[in-house]
């Protein structure tokens, strides 16, 4: 079984893939990457070791077609990104001006990821309240198939008022995943929404080697292959002491699950 692939499948319907947050980091290299890997090689390198990556800069600006393309080109045949929406789309008081950011964004080539796609993470900040309204006709504005593919969204709201189930409910009508926010200051919302998780985990430190110790390994592991009895799971550890996150990542997909041969 290539570590961070397809693992657990053979336990149910779904499948578990855990990854990190980007690939360009300065502290991986000769730590997570071979010293001597050129810069251009980390896309390639890092997508052999894990099964997904979590794509931050499209949160911040537009990329280019030719990114996405080279991308999905650099990449094993069975890895996926998942895609951080625009802020431009999030941050803002009225939601229902979101529909011309959210179809820029999807105009950008976010689309030559092709099969290789997989959730988009619309990220709200710590300031924005649940408004209901507000929310569901964001919700309104996503959309569910693009060129003849599925596109799974999901949401990242990190104020408390969204502990609520007419948020869970809006979600589930909408067949939008909660991103589960674990070891933060955020609220956790464990209800599962879609046909998939996105949990999100910040809590490695610099005193365990894989950033968490094996307890705490073990428990998300735990969790992940229990939500993998009946939905796909995107598990990336993010933030914390990021330099030991790729080694978290990696950890948590070190199970023995069989069905899936490494590939080198």
């Amino acid at each position: 079984m290539r570590v961070g692939a397809a693992q657990g499948g053979t336990l149910g319907k779904g499948i578990i893939r855990t990854g990190i947050g980007g690939w360009v980091f300065p502290p991986w290299r000769g730590n997570f990457y071979p010293a001597d890997l050129p810069q251009q090689n980390e896309l390639h390198y890092a997508s052999r070791q894990l099964g997904t990556i979590e794509i931050n800069s499209t949160y911040y600006g537009a990329q280019r077609p030719e990114n996405f393309r080279r991308w999905h080109d650099e990449t094993p045949e069975d890895f996926i990104f998942a895609v951080k929406g625009p802020a431009v789309a999030t941050q803002r008081r009225d939601l229902a001006g979101a529909r011309d950011p959210v179809n820029r964004f999807f105009d950008t080539g976010v689309m030559e990821l092709k099969s290789k796609l997989g959730p988009v993470n619309w990220q709200f900040t710590a300031t924005q309240a649940f408004v209901p309204a507000q929310i569901a006709v964001f919700l309104e504005l996503l959309p569910r198939t693009l060129n003849g593919q599925k596109i799974r969204h999901a949401l990242e709201v990190r104020h408390p008022s969204f502990k609520d189930a007419a948020f869970i409910a809006l979600a589930r009508a909408h067949d939008v995943a909660i991103v589960i926010a674990g070891d933060s200051e955020f609220p956790e919302i464990s209800s599962l929404t879609s046909d998939f998780v996105y949990a999100r985990i910040m809590g490695t430190t610099s005193a365990e080697p894989a950033g968490y110790g094996e307890a705490t390994i073990k428990s998300w592991r735990k969790r992940a292959v229990g939500w993998a009895k009946s939905r796909d799971v995107f598990l990336y550890v993010i933030g914390g002491h990021k330099p030991v996150n790729p080694a978290a990542a990696m950890a948590l997909a070190a199970t023995k699950t069989p069905g899936r041969k490494a590939r080198r």
